[in-house]
């Protein structure tokens, strides 16, 4: 069975409806349930869907402007300007100049690792069949549309109808596609769709301000959902098979094999002092013995690394630690756990700009999480600002 990737979803302001239309629920928020149109869909410049023929997030159109005008209905917010293509079947395109201009952005430069002219070679025949396979043109859109947001540096900026509006489109035809016979031709738009997906659901933290963000909001079953992503992106691995010879993946192999590279069996070599102590790990203990063991270990081999030195190949270790009982000890929101998760965000971050969006509202939201429950247990808080050993682990 095709694998499902994660849906779109804004910030969280306000609990869900039980029988709102599926665009409030994607971007969790309450619905008023006003038919035919809800008020959010009619301030958010989309057709409300409580009917199934009706895609997720689509524009209000011109022709459906006006209609809803004639019915009463004039206030709506202008929808994105000029369609991506003619029709979802079709590979003829009508990028205008802000869609060109973001394409050019995301293609034109390494989002990936700073400078790398592999990547970039990656990207410019990306492009070339992003004009050929929808999906990908959608995610390569919504990723720039992303990127650029990341540019503006706000800890409050909010995803725009744009990009979530071609990030859900991605989704939904990526899906269909899964579920039809894929030819050898298909494995590289595939495979670059699921890996920009996956940078838009870690990039898209459910959350405005620090307040609203993980650990702090109430727990439920998204606050880890950047890692279900991932998964799914890496289930795709042996049915697209991104090093064959023939993929445009295949310059990308030292990449690869950095993320695959395999943490130590045993012991504790190369794990400050300090941060042994806070996960109990000995020169005994292995990932059977200890559930830090693998993530304390892929942290510490980023943090004694120059912050130009860090590359995505090198913070993918401690993303794929997270499973089985350390995974576990996240969603409970274990002291310690949550340190390394924190020192992960601090020191990629300042590398990885898809983390960085993230960073920005969850960093301060553990800290402020483990000031306010657990003031009392020293050990957590030297790591933290101001603590004895935050200048070390900055």
């Amino acid at each position: 069975m095709a694998p499902t990737f994660s849906e779109v979803r804004g910030c969280r302001t306000l609990r869900r409806s039980r029988f709102g239309c599926r665009n409030c629920k994607l971007r969790k928020l309450k619905c008023d349930e006003g038919k035919p149109h809800c008020t959010r869909c009619s301030s958010f410049g989309v057709l409300c869907n409580f009917v199934s023929n009706i895609p997720d997030l689509q524009p209000v159109t011109a022709e459906t402007r006006r209609a809803l005008v004639a019915r009463g209905k004039a206030e709506l917010r202008p929808p994105p300007t000029s369609a991506v293509w003619i029709s979802e079947a079709s590979t003829s395109y009508q990028l205008n100049a802000k869609y060109q201009d973001f394409i050019t952005r995301y293609l034109g430069r390494s989002l990936i690792t700073p400078d790398d002219p592999n990547m970039r070679q990656v990207n410019r025949k990306l492009l070339e069949l992003a004009f050929a396979y929808p999906f990908l043109m959608h995610a390569s859109l919504a990723v720039a549309l992303t990127y650029d947001r990341h540019l503006n540096g706000s800890l409050n900026s909010r995803r725009t109808l744009e990009e979530c509006y071609h990030w859900s489109q991605s989704t939904v035809l990526l899906n269909k596609r899964l579920r039809e016979p894929i030819e050898t031709k298909d494995k590289d738009p595939i495979w670059g769709t699921a890996a920009a997906l996956a940078i838009l659901t870690f990039s898209s933290p459910d959350a405005c301000t620090p307040e609203q963000a993980w650990p702090l909001k109430s727990s439920d079953s998204s606050d880890l959902d950047w890692v279900r992503m991932s998964k799914g992106k890496m289930s795709l691995w042996h049915t697209v098979n991104p090093l064959r010879p023939d993929s445009l993946f295949c310059v990308m192999a030292a990449t690869y094999a950095q993320m695959d590279s395999p943490l130590p069996e045993g012991g504790i070599e190369g794990i400050p002092r300090a941060l042994a102590a806070l996960c109990n790990l000995k020169e005994s203990s292995t990932a059977e013995t200890n559930p830090y063991f693998h993530a304390a270990h892929a942290v510490s081999q980023i943090l004694r690394l120059p912050d130009s030195q860090v590359t995505i190949g090198q913070t993918e270790p401690f993303t794929r630690s997270i499973h089985g009982p350390f995974k576990n000890l996240l969603r409970k929101r274990d002291p310690p756990a949550l340190v390394l998760i924190y020192l992960w965000y601090r020191k990629a971050s300042r590398s990885v700009w898809w983390i960085e969006l993230r960073a920005r509202v969850e960093c301060p939201s553990i800290c402020l999480y483990l000031r306010l429950y657990h003031k009392e247990n020293g050990a957590v808080q030297s790591f933290l600002p101001g603590g004895a050993l935050a200048d070390m682990f900055n």
